[in-house]
């Protein structure tokens, strides 16, 4: 006869712990404490259970799964959620998207999402925007455009700066001397380089900074758009560079809630070229950051540190490029 195949229920005997601490030992969830947790898995590993993808990776140890750990789903994190897919193609791994979304906001959110995935769900992580550029963890990670830079871990960032200078410049070339700046998330590196570019082209063109013209967004719709109503509603910009389309379509929204015209009365510039860009009418101008290739290099990058290799870089920056739509026009005669 077949020897019966050991389930979660035996392993809770074994271990003398309910199937629910088996469950959260397994899964590497918190409240089991450490010697308990150590007695399920090796109950587990005696006894053979395998109902599961995370009872059968801790026999083989590795699990055929590449983790793409996110802050939140937004637009950003959807496009280098494809590019990963994209580079993965053909390849034996499957993706896992995780969103730390009850800890978006605060630091060391990718802490707590490897401490639940690394070693039993995922073979390797791909971390975009982490707030901590050095998490310890047993497999292999890479960075998507980091908060602090590049650390020790291999990373894939777009050129914030000089995608930021070559919209403000634009803008410039228009006539434009009154731009306004709807920056990011302070903490970001990537907003504070995109603020960086901004101010460099002002300088550039001999365009004193003021800063009556700059409101913080966050990258929050909500906020961008009080940022926004702040923003027109002063000594108002005849143009607006804001650091992520997100912030740049509320600008949008509030300038129709003025009765503003867009662009005759006021010329609007993002950041990222995420679908709603193109799709909104009219089409917004925006800094495209090649946001498909980011997750596409970021997977290739975690696949060759699976298989053992050095990458011949581990620091990849990114060229941005301008694409001109609907929103910007020359600045409109006193």
């Amino acid at each position: 006869m077949p020897t019966r195949r050991a389930t979660i229920h035996d392993v809770a005997a074994a271990a003398g712990v309910s199937v629910a601490t088996v469950s959260k030992a397994v899964n590497g969830r918190y409240g089991v404490a450490e010697g308990t947790a150590q007695r399920v898995l090796a109950e587990v590993e005696r006894l053979g259970y395998a109902s599961s993808l995370v009872a059968s990776s801790m026999r083989a140890r590795q699990t055929g799964v590449i983790g793409v750990l996110v802050p939140d789903f937004e637009p950003f994190t959807a496009e280098i959620l494809k590019g990963v897919s994209a580079g993965l193609a053909g390849s034996p791994y499957d993706v896992l998207a995780y969103a730390g979304v009850r800890h978006h906001a605060s630091a060391g959110w990718e802490k707590r999402s490897l401490q639940r995935l690394s070693g039993t769900l995922i073979d390797a992580a791909i971390m975009v925007t982490p707030t901590v550029i050095a998490p310890s963890a047993e497999i292999p990670i890479v960075a998507v455009d980091p908060h602090t830079g590049h650390g020790d871990l291999p990373t894939v960032e777009s050129d914030s700066f000089g995608g930021a200078v070559e919209a403000t410049r634009y803008l410039v070339e228009l006539g434009h001397r009154r731009i306004g700046f709807l920056a990011g998330r302070p903490d970001l590196r990537s907003a504070k380089l995109r603020e960086a570019g901004y101010r460099q082209a002002l300088t550039d063109a001999g365009i004193d900074f003021d800063p009556r013209l700059v409101e913080v967004g966050r990258y929050e719709p909500e906020a961008a758009g009080d940022a926004a109503r702040t923003l027109l509603g002063g000594a108002r910009p005849t143009a607006v560079f804001a650091a992520n389309d997100l912030s740049a379509l509320a600008v949008l929204g509030v300038a129709a809630e003025m009765g503003l015209r867009v662009p005759d009365d006021l010329s609007v510039v993002g950041f990222d070229d995420i679908p709603e860009a193109s799709r909104r009418l009219p089409a917004l101008t925006t800094v495209r950051q090649p946001m498909h290739r980011l997750g596409r290099i970021a997977a290739e990058l975690a696949m060759a540190l699976m298989a053992g290799e050095t990458p011949t870089q581990t620091s990849i920056l990114l060229p941005t490029r301008l694409v001109p739509r609907a929103t910007t026009a020359a600045v409109p005669a006193a």
